[in-house]
């Protein structure tokens, strides 16, 4: 069965891009056979030439789901960019519709990692997709919000888009240790890393592994 890694987070923080990295990443330093998957929502657009209405939610939550599994036949790891989560969660947001949260989070359930992306990048207009960037902070706070509600863990990955792919790599590879690899460069690379990090406290909070870390990793 492939790994899923999904990718999720407010519009303008780097998912497509860090998805298209990750997977070509992977790929190179482990060997596995890993692809991305488009998020289905932003084909659609172009296709149709606007956002859907509120009975076209389902559909496009299918379609993500529908493309995720095509890949996974195919592959060993699957980087998705997006789940039926961040559908589930604008259904929520712009319709009051909380239909499709129970779906979302069994999907999520069976993905090996879930990374959620930071608004520390700046916002940028893309299309249709994108309302702005009053927007970004809501939503971030309603998937952080349907993540725990449904108990499905999460890695924040902050920073420049270089750092991004870095940071992923870090949160992912526990998660792909139980798949065969030819080649141990990530993996490897990884545990020196590990092994050289220097305890760290947050000045913010209690929490050791807290989000904070990340945001001022190399600052």
């Amino acid at each position: 069965m492939a790994e899923l890694i999904a990718i999720v987070g407010a519009e303008s923080t780097g998912k497509t891009a860090l998805a298209a990295a990750l997977a070509e990443r992977i790929a190179h330093e482990t060997g596995l056979a890993c692809t991305w998957v488009p998020e289905q929502l932003r084909l659609w657009c172009e296709r149709e030439g606007r956002t859907p209405h509120p009975h076209e939610q389902a559909a496009i939550a299918d379609a993500q789901r529908d493309a995720i599994e095509a890949a996974a036949a195919a592959h060993a790891v699957v980087v998705c960019d997006t789940t039926p989560l961040m559908t589930a969660v604008y259904s929520r947001m712009l319709f009051a519709d909380d239909s499709l949260v129970a779906a979302a989070a069994a999907f999520q359930r069976r993905c090996s990692a879930t990374l959620l992306t930071a608004l520390d990048l700046p916002w940028v207009a893309d299309g249709l997709q994108r309302d702005g960037p009053q927007v970004r902070a809501p939503v971030d706070a309603l998937i952080r919000e349907l993540l725990h509600a449904h108990r499905l863990p999460w890695s924040l990955v902050a920073g420049s888009s270089a750092e991004r792919v870095e940071n992923a790599l870090d949160a992912v590879a526990p998660r792909l240790r139980t798949a065969t690899a030819p080649r141990r460069g990530l993996f490897t690379r990884l545990a020196e890393r590990n092994a050289s990090d220097r305890p760290w406290v947050c000045e913010l909070c209690d929490d050791p592994d807290c989000e904070h870390r990340s945001l001022n990793r190399g600052r």
